[in-house]
């Protein structure tokens, strides 16, 4: 299968048609609860039949994509007023003021000589009649889903002041067949849940897989004859090698931000503790040596710091420390057991799960353990993975059955850092373990 996020990309900055306002047009992403832009994205316009596949597909998708975000509120195309062949040179604004558009998005698309598609847009801020971003990409017609993603990075960029998190995708846990007979496969797809497949087949179990941060690349534990083992499998050559066999793994291991090295948890003589694996020669550093259980280690953006999970306590709560397992100290102080932590890829806090009286949530904390609170709890919260920006968070949550386990779902959730914006994730079958992709290369 060709894989078209290693399509080749070419991108153009489109120049501006008027001079810069004073004022801009921006969302404060952080609001307790951000009222949604309304935007307007047209239709795309093109002069050519061949174009016409894409002009719709593409706005269509973008929408979707901004929608979801809860940032913004894209117009209903029907009560679109100016047709998008009549805005070649420049909207007519009154037609968007009108509609109560406050952002407007135009493109353009055409085919070259050498078989490549361009596609074109420009941002427009509609009260202040200016145009504030613009872009053409040249690339392969098959990628004009990603090409879509990418002009949504670019629109939420330019309007949020963060970046964007359209062109990733996600790796999970498909869960199907009755409790007893769980078969579990390794699969992948886009964010908006297209594209996906499948990268197991199913014969053996796989655990918590994760992306690398700097490669294409997943790691993730595997029960082959019962016996556990890590894996790396390359999402774009479909390559799976061995890591080693590490009897008694509790948890699947997770990259450094070079993706050079690995940190995981085993178990030695009854004990679990941290490790560290170099990739490049497979030589393992032991970091904690504690009579407790020392799990789920997770670096920070800068490799210096680890965050693990240890019961030291008498209850399993959180911890950080060095890279080289030098200065251990606790940062969870709450009530309830703390578990699965992950720090932002901003390096400003952690995502964790707790549970409490008897139910789960994902919550987040500052690096030093302050400003704790809760952005999603149920029956059963669990997993938490960061989207590249550090503004939104993927888990999965399962929900119960009856008192023989019939009907309960497992399906992957998110929500931003406000806590408002909670959404399921479709995907065809039961899901678990979500994690969340780097963006990928223009190449």
């Amino acid at each position: 299968m060709t894989n078209t996020f290693r399509l080749f990309i070419a991108v153009i900055g489109l120049l501006a048609l008027a001079a810069p306002a004073s004022a801009q047009l921006r969302i404060d992403i952080m609001r307790a609860n951000p009222e949604p832009l309304p935007i307007a994205v047209s239709d795309f316009d093109t002069e050519q039949p061949q174009g016409q596949r894409y002009v719709t597909d593409i706005a269509r998708v973008v929408r979707a994509n901004l929608e979801r975000s809860g940032l913004f509120a894209p117009l209903d195309p029907k009560a679109h007023i100016q047709p998008a062949a009549e805005m070649r040179v420049q909207p007519r604004f009154q037609d968007w003021r009108v509609i109560k558009a406050q952002a407007l998005v135009t493109g353009r698309v055409e085919t070259v000589p050498d078989g490549r598609i361009r596609v074109e847009f420009r941002l427009w801020d509609v009260f202040a009649e200016q145009q504030m971003t613009g872009l053409a990409y040249f690339t392969n017609p098959d990628n004009w889903r990603r090409i879509a993603h990418l002009i949504s990075d670019q629109i939420y960029k330019r309007l949020t002041g963060e970046e964007g998190y359209f062109d990733t995708r996600i790796v999970f846990v498909s869960e199907t067949g009755p409790d007893a007979r769980r078969i579990k496969r390794l699969a992948i797809m886009d964010q908006d849940s297209e594209n996906l497949r499948y990268l197991t087949d199913g014969r053996f179990l796989v655990l918590t897989p994760r992306f690398s941060p700097t490669n294409q690349e997943i790691t993730y534990l595997s029960y082959n004859n019962d016996n556990p083992r890590v894996y790396l499998y390359n999402i774009d050559t479909g390559r799976q090698e061995v890591v080693g066999d590490f009897p008694g793994m509790t948890f699947a291991p997770r990259f450094s931000p070079d993706g050079n090295t690995i940190a995981m948890s085993m178990a030695r003589d009854g004990n679990s503790d941290i490790f560290s694996m170099d990739l490049r020669t497979r030589a393992i550093r032991r970091l904690t040596s504690d009579a407790a259980i020392d799990t789920s280690p997770s670096y920070s953006p800068d490799a210096r710091r680890i965050v693990f999970t240890s019961d030291r306590g008498g209850t399993s709560q959180l911890y950080t420390m060095e890279a080289d397992g030098s200065n251990q100290r606790r940062i969870s102080f709450g009530d309830g057991r703390y578990s699965t932590p992950v720090w932002s890829p901003r390096g400003d806090m952690i995502a964790f799960t707790v549970q409490r009286g008897g139910r789960f949530g994902i919550g987040v904390m500052r690096v030093d353990g302050s400003g704790e609170r809760l952005l999603a709890e149920s029956f059963l919260d669990e997993g938490p993975t960061w989207a590249p920006n550090g503004r939104v968070l993927m888990f999965f949550r399962q929900s119960p059955g009856d008192r023989q386990g019939r009907g309960a779902r497992v399906r992957v959730m998110s929500v931003d850092l406000t806590g408002h914006n909670l959404r399921e994730i479709v995907t065809p079958t039961d899901a678990s373990d979500p994690a969340w992709s780097p963006p990928a290369p223009l190449k």
